[in-house]
């Protein structure tokens, strides 16, 4: 201690000797020397900083009683109390003075540190919000919210939970072959023919639906080989997938984005090669591939305010892809080399990883906006582990191979989903169905008050399916109404 305090004498300043209060706990002459640690001595700078954390972080009653450092008669817990108990110090104040000089320095450090944050991040709300979303990696408003309105205040939308907001009306599934089922057997007659949507018995749709009980239907219009960009084009004609959605639509599935991509081409690339050698053709793709996915990035944000505009209180639910081969190769497949094999499920990850990214950035402007209805992302990415291509009990169709023998053929079908696959996909869809988002959900009062059986079958196609618009000469005529 007198080390100390013959240090502190020699910077010029008076040593701080505290004296404990009378009926204090820490009247122990050693531990008054030492301090709570032990080892340093009260009059060091680093020992003062002690009873400074304590205070900040004491207990949490409102009054402040009891909390070490916090001056009130009673001495604390611990004895730190005497200390603010104490009279004057020739050292520079009392030491209720030096701790209000130690909070200002805090404050100051506080201050500073805000006004550092204000100059990085961008001097709006969208900034910080902006951090959090990126901290917390959830789902967050993109704008500000709005003030509430007189018309929320009597209560417009309805909180529900999320399997209740998922079957109050029909459920739409719409995307490509990864959903129609393509791969897994059991086609629906009409569409198994060549150029068909191959709809598959398995398909995951054909599970949700038998998994939970709808208000309404299933329409079912997932068609293989379809691309984004020709679900836009496609809209207002009567094979529009879009069409398919409605007012009274509250689940909607999507699985849509590899034949943007051109992941079968890919695959015949990377396959089809001579020499058949480790070869950077596989990679060579990569550019061509960035380009796809940046123009893919607008083509879903387009399609999800599509559906969106269509049901604003369904639930959306936007699929990935499957990882296809194992995380780690055992060895080639066909003439895909362990390289190979990697470098196609980083492709897949990161075109996950987009997906992912645009639906949390629409959702957040449905939920910013207070809007009803949700678009939530469901990872599929993992959903085949231990029984990808190459494993022994594939849940994923291989290569198809030329009947004549002529070579390899990257069929339609391969690198599908089998019908187990198809099920354990659909386990994902429908934990997510029951588990709901990182949020609230809310659906129009008015939708739940006016939906009813006949509104939902007359719904089931879309305004532009022949088998669901009713005939205008059907429709009853002015004399028969009596008019």
């Amino acid at each position: 201690m007198w080390e100390a305090v013959a240090a502190v004498s020699a910077r010029g300043e008076d040593p701080e000797v505290p004296e404990p209060a009378s009926g204090s706990s820490s009247a122990d002459p050693g531990r008054a020397e030492t301090g709570e640690e032990g080892g340093k001595s009260e009059g060091s700078p680093g020992a003062a900083e002690e009873p400074v954390t304590g205070a900040s972080s004491g207990d949490a009653s409102p009054s402040g009683g009891g909390r070490p450092g916090s001056g009130s008669s009673d001495g604390g817990a611990d004895g730190s109390g005497g200390e603010d108990a104490g009279g004057t110090d020739d050292g520079g104040g009392s030491p209720r003075k030096r701790r209000r000089r130690r909070v200002a320095v805090a404050v100051s450090l506080t201050l500073a540190l805000l006004l550092t944050v204000v100059l990085v991040l961008p001097p709006t709300r969208e900034g910080l919000v902006s951090l959090w979303c990126e901290v917390t990696g959830g789902v967050c408003p993109t704008q500000e919210f709005p003030p509430i309105t007189e018309e929320e205040q009597t209560g417009w939308r309805v909180r529900m939970e999320p399997e209740d907001a998922a079957l109050w009306g029909n459920y739409v599934a719409l995307g490509d072959s990864y959903s129609s089922g393509d791969g897994a057997g059991d086609y629906v007659p009409a569409t198994a023919e060549q150029g068909g949507c191959w709809r598959s018995e398995n398909a995951y749709p054909k599970v949700i639906e038998e998994e939970f009980d709808f208000a309404g239907s299933l329409a079912f219009y997932a068609c293989s080989s379809h691309e984004g960009s020709e679900m836009l084009e496609q809209v207002g004609a009567p094979e529009s997938q879009i069409e398919r959605v409605t007012e009274n639509t509250s689940l909607v599935t999507l699985g849509i984005g590899g034949n943007d991509l051109g992941f079968i081409p890919v695959l015949r690339t990377c396959m089809v090669r001579m020499p058949l050698l480790e070869s950077s053709v596989c990679v060579e793709q990569e550019e061509e591939i960035d380009k796809r996915m940046e123009e893919f990035e607008k083509i879903l944000t387009e399609i999800l305010g599509e559906i969106h505009d269509r049901a604003p209180d369904a639930r959306i639910l936007v699929l990935g892809y499957p990882r296809l081969f194992p995380e780690e190769p055992p060895g080639m497949y066909y003439t895909l080399t362990k390289s190979d094999q990697l470098w196609l499920n980083g492709l897949a990850e990161r075109f996950n990883e987009l997906i992912r990214d645009v639906v949390y950035e629409v959702d957040g402007g449905v939920y910013g906006a207070r809007e009803t209805g949700s678009v939530e992302y469901v990872n599929t990415f993992s959903a085949l582990s231990g029984h990808e291509v190459s494993t022994e009990r594939a849940w994923l169709n291989g290569i198809v191979l030329d009947q004549l023998g002529e070579g390899l053929r990257v069929d339609r079908a391969s690198f599908h989903p089998t019908a187990e696959g198809q099920l354990s996909i659909a386990e994902r869809v429908r934990l997510q169905i029951v588990e709901g988002p990182e949020r609230v959900l809310y659906v129009s009062r008015e939708t739940l008050d006016n939906v009813d059986p006949e509104q939902l079958r007359s719904e089931l196609g879309g305004p532009l399916d022949p088998e669901f618009t009713p005939d205008p000469s059907e429709a009853p005529s002015a004399e028969a109404d009596g008019a």
